[in-house]
């Protein structure tokens, strides 16, 4: 007893975002392409004799079951009691958060998923890549993005089918949240009478056969900045007008381009580094304006884990 593990958890963004169509279960098919980003929560696991103990400080988060870290770490315990009949004791689990909550960074599927790859490891349970993603899954759609090492990953289904993808290099990123958060599921449920005004038809063969071969192309090669695209943003903009705004001043301040992360609402502008000064100053003049404004990069490489004791 005694084992214990710091980890970083980081964000995410959505690169490539488009909607497929509704399943029967309720759930959206998408095709998506996420870079992991270095804005990260920290969180220590300490292995302890039984039970989950979760803390958040400086945070007004939930410590119990509300709380997807803590679902997280019950899920895992009990997949190894039933799989392989061991009962492995309890963990404690202290979470410091920095990423904005409900924002489009995954900062709650993040958690959720590097406490399930980092349990794997302090239990040494042998659990492969395939079976944390299994299990991420039920606790939500972006979670399996990050119980692997891929810094860049290009997502099916509902974000449960995983392919490495080049990561996204010679870029800083200027990310904004403007301090307002934005459901997604609100953004789902609204985004088929969102799609209806917009003038092209998603059944189209044409259109259907031009995606695959562009969604393919993403596995061997970067995406451009003017290839971004977020089926998702016209629901979340035509509510909150202010995330046009914010992304027009990101492109007079020098962004090669700027986007919506995932359902919103915070927004990233692309910067190359041969150009870093546009990056820098556009961070400082949003600073003043918003909070929540960084200044990050993609993250290259993803082994977030440092064993303490």
């Amino acid at each position: 007893m005694g084992e214990s593990l710091q980890i970083f958890a980081p964000a995410k963004i959505n690169l490539y975002l488009k909607v497929k169509g509704r399943r029967p279960d309720g759930y959206h098919e998408l095709v998506t392409l996420m870079q992991k980003i270095s804005l990260q929560d920290e969180i220590i696991l300490e292995r302890c004799a039984s039970g989950i103990h979760l803390s958040c400080p400086d945070s007004d988060l939930p410590e119990n079951r509300e709380n997807i870290v803590f679902k997280a770490a019950e899920l895992f315990l009990g997949d190894v009691q039933s799989r392989k009949s061991i009962t492995l004791g309890g963990v404690k689990l202290k979470l410091y958060k920095t990423i904005p909550q409900a924002a489009g960074l995954g900062g709650g599927s993040s958690d959720a998923g590097c406490v399930l790859r980092s349990l794997n490891t302090l239990f040494d349970a042998g659990y492969n890549d395939e079976d944390l993603a299994g299990l991420g899954v039920k606790l939500g759609a972006d979670v399996p993005l990050f119980t692997n090492g891929w810094p860049c990953a290009l997502a099916r289904g509902i974000g449960e089918i995983l392919q490495p993808a080049p990561t996204l290099k010679e870029y800083l990123l200027v990310v904004v949240n403007q301090g307002f958060s934005v459901s997604t599921q609100w953004v789902f449920q609204n985004f088929s009478l969102t799609n209806s005004e917009r003038n092209y038809n998603l059944n189209s063969s044409q259109n259907r056969e031009n995606g695959k071969s562009f969604e393919k192309n993403l596995l061997q090669r970067l995406i451009t900045p003017q290839e971004l695209e977020n089926d998702l943003e016209l629901v979340t903009e035509k509510a909150h007008p202010e995330i046009t705004d914010l992304k027009n001043q990101m492109l007079d301040l020098g962004a090669e381009n700027a986007m919506m992360s995932g359902s919103g609402p915070t927004v990233f502008g692309l910067f190359s580094k041969v150009d870093s000064k546009a990056a820098h100053v556009c961070y400082s003049v949003l600073k003043k304006e918003f909070r929540k404004t960084y200044l990050l990069e993609p993250i290259h490489c993803f082994d977030t884990m440092e064993k303490l004791g």
